[in-house]
């Protein structure tokens, strides 16, 4: 009988890469084969209204094997980063006492690099100053960054809504720019665990011939019916759920601004994109150590990479 001293870390495997690179089959094998968990890490996935456009495993597969953190979320209430981690900080824990590989999976860097490295201990914003900032265009938001936290004002682009808006509410409510408190962090567990990550990094045509094929399964009328509802909902256009990769293309067909064709277009070119940036944020942020996959997880593939975490964390 082989004992775990209490000292011992426990596993983490963590399967991450690019939207469509297969990562989701890939756990599942491994969740089967080890009788593992599998707890989401992708920022699309953690809304209940988006099954088929932020292409969540289907039931059939939910049924397979235990998966957490899966649709977990309205989409009126946004998931932050800081949000996600700790609830799946709850959900490792659980698993790790149960006994059993909590197997994290997903494509969103910052959820993972949050959870892993913790986050900068920013107070709570004054709920005034976070009005006052969300009520700016986001021209007035960055002309204010500019004169108040230059450094920030300079990093970020004047299009991006998220992130000037909470550069400018850091550095109101606190007196202090973001970049000063990112220099600390806190609350992470990647000291605490055995992690034993597998970036997929397929060929990108093979990539992106599956972010072509999973955006036509977005206009089904399952991917149809899941944006029309949000649609009715009325909800803030800036919430993550309104801003997934597939929404505004579908919408745009819902609402007659565009054509099938012209949606099925612009999405293709949505979701490749996306897959892009991820592909160039996993090929360089993760540590130089992390295994690198890439290979296509075909058949042969998934059966290398399940092999290769398999024998890794059997150590």
């Amino acid at each position: 009988m082989n004992i775990v001293s209490p000292q011992a870390l426990r596993p983490l495997a963590l399967i991450a890469g690019p939207t469509a690179s297969g990562k989701s089959a890939l756990a599942l094998a491994l969740a089967e084969r080890t009788g593992g968990v599998i707890v989401n890490a992708d920022s699309a996935q953690v809304y209940r209204d988006l099954r088929l456009v932020s292409a969540r495993p289907s039931p059939e597969e939910m049924e397979r094997a235990p998966h957490r953190l899966y649709g977990y979320r309205d989409g009126a209430s946004p998931c932050s980063a800081a949000d996600w981690a700790a609830d799946a900080k709850a959900e490792i824990g659980a698993a790790h006492r149960e006994g059993k590989l909590p197997i994290l999976t997903g494509g969103t860097g910052l959820y993972i690099r949050t959870l892993l490295d913790g986050i900068a201990p920013v107070p709570e914003i004054d709920p005034a100053v976070r009005a006052e900032v969300r009520a700016l265009s986001v021209a007035e938001a960055h002309a204010a960054l500019l004169q108040e936290d230059r450094e920030a004002g300079a990093r970020v682009r004047p299009s991006d809504t998220t992130r000037t808006a909470r550069a400018l509410e850091v550095v109101r409510s606190t007196g202090k720019p973001l970049s000063q408190w990112q220099e600390q962090r806190v609350g992470g567990i990647g000291d605490a665990v055995d992690l034993q990550p597998l970036i997929l990094l397929p060929p990108r045509d093979w990539l992106y011939a599956r972010c072509d094929e999973r955006f036509e399964n977005m206009l089904s009328d399952q991917g149809l019916a899941e944006v029309s509802l949000l649609l009715a909902r009325s909800l803030d256009p800036a919430l993550p759920v309104m801003r997934a990769i597939g929404v505004r293309e579908i919408a745009a067909f819902l609402t007659g601004a565009a054509t099938r064709e012209e949606a099925l277009a612009a999405g293709r070119i949505a979701t490749r994109r996306y897959a892009k940036r991820q592909y160039t944020w996993f090929s360089h942020q993760p540590p130089p150590d992390w295994p690198r996959f890439t290979e296509p997880l075909d058949c042969r593939g998934l059966e290398l990479a399940l092999a290769d975490l398999h024998a890794r964390l059997s150590r």
